[in-house]
């Protein structure tokens, strides 16, 4: 059994993500060469081999590369490694590395070249050190998991070795179609062994100093709570595709909303994500009419998730045991929690941040994006729809497939919530069931969004039946019940919503997470992972658990996403997760050429990385962007296909 801590995100990351992920060509400007916008919350650290948190390798996947990255059409493609090759059966990857990858200091002086070793080192570190991310590679890689677990102490039987300075070799424990695309993840990432040793407990602390870089920027300032900047690494092996000098990141705590627009008019942003709830929205829309433009939803999940063994109470509205004990049997009732599911309007609640307009351009329906893998002509939206319908009437007709909300359904949530009232009080449970939900008081979306759940839910079920109490919390109170709190007791609330992005091209990127064995998000749950109990049982948490490892032991991958569709569907009748919004399809203004950035649905090497972006004097208006998009998608096609007939020519 391991315990594995998520890269899972704060809903602060909705509002900020920058949304030039999807933002090749068009006329860029040779005098714009800084790269402005905002920042959410304070990187913990540069230890990209130790920690797995969004706000560490949104930072350091412009420092450091791996084996692989990201082209702009989603695409793996070499990085670090100037070429790869698989074994006949799947289970060794070999990776020649180029010559000119070198290491850097903070000030730019050369080190070291860039060895086979360095990964070897990595990976031992990330092994010796805990990692927060072993639970992608532990199982993965050959001999691991007994050196983890103190099987062995020697390191050398694990399945990654240097054969010589330019070529590391890593050994599977079975075929992973999908690895290439985990060599994206900073896990995997290399560092020097003499640097790593004179550092020693100091290596990765948040200091320009205490990492080295061979990517294609250099850490050049930080202050907390206040400005992040980067340079250009000018001896950078592929400094001909970075196109930007610098990036400065000034933090955004989220209360002054109308900044954004402001600072981007002024020319002090690069980019601005716009609130068409604000009053001065309208404003900016006579002034942009032709520039507003609607991000590509990107991978990343947020749900709605209940504390299904709560233990601290701090934050609560509760004012007897009763209410305490009552609520925790509602959220074990997966009635209740089906009435929950039902009544809530998604569609509202997207509306808080994106408007009427753009109320569905966000909206997320399974915790795997529906078009996220497919299989034997249908994505996987359409594979949880003809396998959820196994579940009861109440899943017939349901459509996933194209991101909206299937739920809301006033009928459906006063049934389910009659079955289980009936339930519940049979069990002496006293009514209204009483929800802590905290939210942070300084994100104005954020409290906008909780005030229309609240809404939703006491308005279709009757605030004497079910009450949400919305906590409000400071940004540093929120973090530390949620995003930082290090045990599954820490979590205090009853409702919580955290999001998640895919650290590899796989179902089970996702899904895994809430695996009672190792889930990287069973903690929200109020859950350790591998400690089951009376409520990971009552949950069927263990019943989902059999299902995503069957699900990961099948090779053939039409079969292999069909049995994860199984799980997914599972997820979807037990509501335990329930899946609102994601990343992207948000109205912006910028000045970043259209889909100049590398495109990731999975890894470190896409969503926050510089490379490749490019900037432009004037606005981006919308029937440029319409037309780039045309042409990308026309592009990605074609490119997504070369790639896939490339795949076979490395089999060796």
């Amino acid at each position: 059994m391991k315990k594995s801590k998520s890269k899972y995100l704060t809903l602060a990351g909705v509002v900020l993500s920058a949304g030039f992920l999807l933002s090749a060509c068009s006329n860029s400007s040779s005098a714009a060469k800084t790269y402005s916008y905002i920042y959410a919350s304070d990187p913990t650290s540069l230890n990209y081999l130790k920690e797995n948190r969004a706000t560490v390798l949104d930072v350091v996947t412009n420092f450091v590369d791996g084996l692989m990255e990201n082209d702009q059409y989603g695409n793996y493609v070499p990085s670090l490694a100037e070429d790869w090759t698989v074994s006949q059966d799947g289970l060794t990857y070999t990776y020649k590395l180029r010559k000119d990858a070198k290491w850097y200091t903070a000030d730019g002086d050369e080190y070291a070249p860039v060895t086979a070793q360095d990964f070897v080192t990595g990976l031992k570190y990330a092994a010796d050190k805990k990692s927060e991310a072993l639970y992608l590679v532990q199982e993965s890689v050959a001999g691991l998991d007994d050196y983890i677990n103190g099987k062995t102490s020697d390191f050398s039987t694990v399945g990654v070795k240097a054969l010589d300075d330019q070529t590391v070799q890593y050994t599977l424990n079975q075929p992973e179609p999908y690895w290439n695309s985990k060599t994206t993840s900073s896990i995997l990432f290399p560092v020097n062994e003499e640097f790593l040793n004179s550092k020693g407990d100091d290596f990765g602390k948040i200091d320009p100093a205490d990492i080295l870089y061979n990517g294609p920027f250099l850490f050049k300032a930080f202050t907390s709570k206040s400005v992040m900047e980067y340079k250009k690494n000018p001896n950078y092996w592929d400094a001909k595709n970075v196109f930007v000098d610098d990036v400065k990141l000034t933090y955004f705590d989220g209360s002054d909303q109308d900044s954004l627009a402001r600072n981007f008019t002024e020319g002090g942003y690069s980019y601005a994500r716009l609130f068409p709830n604000n009053s001065s929205f309208e404003a900016i829309k006579e002034k942009y009419k032709d520039n507003i433009i609607y991000s590509m939803q990107d991978a990343t999940s947020y749900y709605y998730n209940f504390n299904l063994d709560r233990k601290s109470y701090k934050y609560t509205s509760k004012i007897s045991d009763a209410e305490k004990k009552s609520t925790q049997e509602a959220v074990l009732n997966k009635s209740f929690r089906q009435a929950i599911n039902f009544a809530y309007d998604r569609t509202a609640y997207g509306a808080q941040s994106q408007g009427e307009d753009g109320a569905t351009k966000i909206l997320r329906n399974l915790l795997v994006p529906p078009t996220f893998v497919s299989a034997d002509g249908k994505n996987f939206g359409e594979m949880v729809a003809s396998k959820v319908v196994n579940y009861g009437k109440e899943w017939q007709d349901m459509k996933f497939d194209d991101a909206q909300d299937p739920y809301y359904n006033v009928d459906k949530a006063k049934e389910a919530f009659g079955k289980a009232k009936k339930e519940l009080e049979a069990k002496g449970v006293q009514f209204p069931i009483h929800l802590d939900m905290p939210v942070d008081q300084t994100v104005k979306r954020g409290v906008q969004e909780a005030s229309s759940f609240k809404q939703s839910i006491e308005s279709v079920l009757g605030a004497d039946n079910v009450v949400i109490d919305i906590q409000m919390l400071g940004p540093d109170e929120m973090e530390s019940i949620g995003y930082r709190a290090e045990t599954a007791a820490q979590k205090d609330y009853d409702l919580y919503n955290g999001g998640w992005s895919a650290d590899y091209l796989d179902p089970s990127s996702y899904l895994d997470t809430l695996s009672l064995s190792s889930g990287g998000s069973l903690q929200n749950l109020g859950i350790e992972p591998g400690q089951p109990n009376d409520k990971t049982k009552a949950a069927g948490i263990d019943t989902y658990t059999k299902m995503v490892e069957e699900a990961g032991k099948e090779q053939d991958l039409s079969k292999r996403y069909d049995k994860y569709a199984d799980a997914q569907a599972w997820l979807v009748d037990s509501s335990l997760a329930i899946p609102n919004l994601s990343l992207g399809g948000t109205p912006t203004l910028r000045k970043t050429v259209p889909f100049s950035s590398p495109y990731s649905l999975a890894g470190n090497k896409g969503v926050e990385s510089y490379k490749y972006l490019k900037l432009q004097d004037k606005a981006v208006t919308k029937d440029e962007y319409e037309k780039a998009k045309e042409k990308w998608m026309k592009e990605k096609e074609e490119s997504n296909k070369k790639a896939q007939e490339e795949l076979a020519k490395h089999v060796k």
